[in-house]
């Protein structure tokens, strides 16, 4: 009894290790968004009271807050939701209370006719949140001096406060969409060299582990996508930082052809599952392949260092790098180089083929010029 209460102490002291050190990462990580977010939401609240004469004018400070915030979202889109949702929710709420009156199911009745309209104008949590949350203080709270639509003009405020933070304060906008790019192809490499072995060992199961393993990429596409969306807005509205627009779509259309390479290896690796599992494989066939495989994985991570590197020189030569890598690797994707005869063996080859094209395409090259690697079947 004493063994295992000591063995759950030991447990909940580790995790609480961890945790206090992926916590003090995450803090110091937003040290310079805090301030950013500090200055922004009292710069706010302050112009708002001292400048335009407004009492107590807390929505300044809280949608500059909800503007900036940790979220990927475009900051440009959730100002906008912040601003539209605040205004019209007071129209609605001010409408309603002329035709309602003031008290608690006229309050329900609000905010139930509320959310709906906002989720018929848009699909924005914020937009929805801001549209509600106006209309039923209009209905519960007095209006302050200067009328409701002070809120709104509180609202205001603090968005372009927020937009003037993001324009002014320096903020590279490549820096977390190329870390995010490097997470994505460390896993894909990961999920190549599962598969590699699991054909030199002929385990199905590792193909198995390697297609969960792919499918778990998606949340880190997913991701990858929203921060190229924010990241392009601070390049848009940022003067510094429009120069590299240009960089940010390349790194976008890359991102593109990633995803279908992941997409391949998920249907590569589910067949390779089947081929193992009835030993439609030759020794020379698994040597050959797993050492093909095992060569794209590096490929992989050289695309990785290229299109995580700031410096455009440096940049350039991994990515020749790269291409001459998944090249070399293209250039014996036939069934008779790696030894397969079997059919099982070259479906294996066949489905292999696109996702070489991918990864080639995703160093920059057109479609017909990463087809020409291939050799004819």
């Amino acid at each position: 009894m004493a063994s295992r209460s000591s063995g759950a102490a030991a447990r909940s002291a580790a995790f609480l290790r961890r945790r206090g050190r992926v916590g003090l990462h995450r803090s110091g990580n937003s040290i310079l968004p805090a301030v950013q977010i500090t200055l922004c939401s009292v710069g706010a609240y302050a112009f708002a009271q001292y400048v335009l004469g407004h009492e107590g004018p807390l929505f300044a400070a809280t949608s500059s807050i909800i503007a900036l915030g940790f979220s990927r979202d475009p900051r440009l889109r959730r100002v906008l939701e912040v601003a539209i949702g605040c205004t019209l929710g007071i129209a609605v709420g001010d409408m309603l209370l002329h035709l309602l009156g003031v008290g608690i199911w006229q309050a329900a009745v609000v905010l139930f006719l509320s959310i709906l309209l906002a989720r018929f104008l848009d699909s924005g949590t914020i937009f929805t949140t801001q549209l509600g949350l106006q209309s039923l203080l209009v209905v519960l709270l007095p209006a302050p001096d200067g009328g409701p639509f002070t809120r709104s003009q509180d609202a205001v405020v603090g968005g372009v406060f927020a937009l003037l933070i993001t324009m002014l304060v320096p903020r590279d906008p490549r820096r977390e969409p190329k870390i995010n790019v490097k997470e994505l192809l460390d896993e894909l490499s990961r999920v190549l060299r599962e598969t590699a072995e699991a054909v030199t060992r002929s385990e199905s199961t590792r193909a198995w582990h390697a297609l969960v393993r792919a499918r778990s990429c998606q949340p880190l596409v997913d991701r990858l996508n929203a921060t190229l969306r924010a990241s392009h807005e601070v390049a848009t509205i940022s003067p510094a930082y429009r120069r590299h627009r240009d960089e940010l779509n390349r790194l976008e259309k890359s991102l593109h052809f990633i995803d279908l390479a992941i997409r391949n290896s998920r249907v590569f690796s589910r067949r390779l599952a089947s081929v193992i599992n009835n030993a439609a494989l030759t020794e020379e066939a698994i040597e050959s392949l797993g050492g093909l495989i095992e060569d794209t994985a590096s490929a992989v991570d050289t695309l990785a260092t290229a299109l995580s590197e700031v410096d455009a020189g440096t940049r350039e030569s991994y990515l020749r790098k790269a291409r001459n890598e998944l090249g070399a690797v293209g250039t014996i994707l036939h069934p008779k180089m790696l030894g397969i005869k079997r059919l099982e063996g070259e479906g294996l080859v066949l489905l292999y083929r696109p996702m070489i094209i991918d990864l080639l395409e995703a160093t920059g090259m057109s479609h017909d010029q990463a087809r020409r690697y291939l050799p004819e079947l």
